[in-house]
């Protein structure tokens, strides 16, 4: 049973959905999406499958997203997310990221 679910995107086209739930993480593309031509994977350690990818943590490259250092603690501020839950900074804070991925609540 999923806890909280998020869409994830590549240059604005939703490549698949990000789930948490009290087993952990769970990633898996969008069926449709990989096979779209020109389609790039989210990254390279998350590489094209149709199986999904499971995890006791959140995943190394969703982590690497959210923001660090002063940027963190303005997000923890604003939305008073807890530091320790990195999937509700990772909702709040990744919507509009730097590269090319962007996370989004569903």
């Amino acid at each position: 049973m999923s806890y909280r679910k998020a869409d994830i995107y590549v240059q604005e086209t939703k490549a698949g959905v990000l789930e948490e739930s009290d087993a952990g993480y769970r990633f898996q593309y969008d069926s449709d999406y990989i096979t779209k031509k020109n389609a790039q994977p989210v990254s390279l350690t998350l590489p094209f499958q149709e199986e999904p990818y499971e995890s006791n943590v959140l995943f190394p490259f969703f982590d690497g997203l959210i923001p660090e250092g002063w940027l963190l603690d303005v997000v923890e501020d604003t939305w008073k997310v807890n530091p320790k839950d990195r999937m509700g900074l990772l909702l709040v804070s990744c919507r509009d990221t730097i590269g090319n991925v962007s996370v989004r609540e569903t």
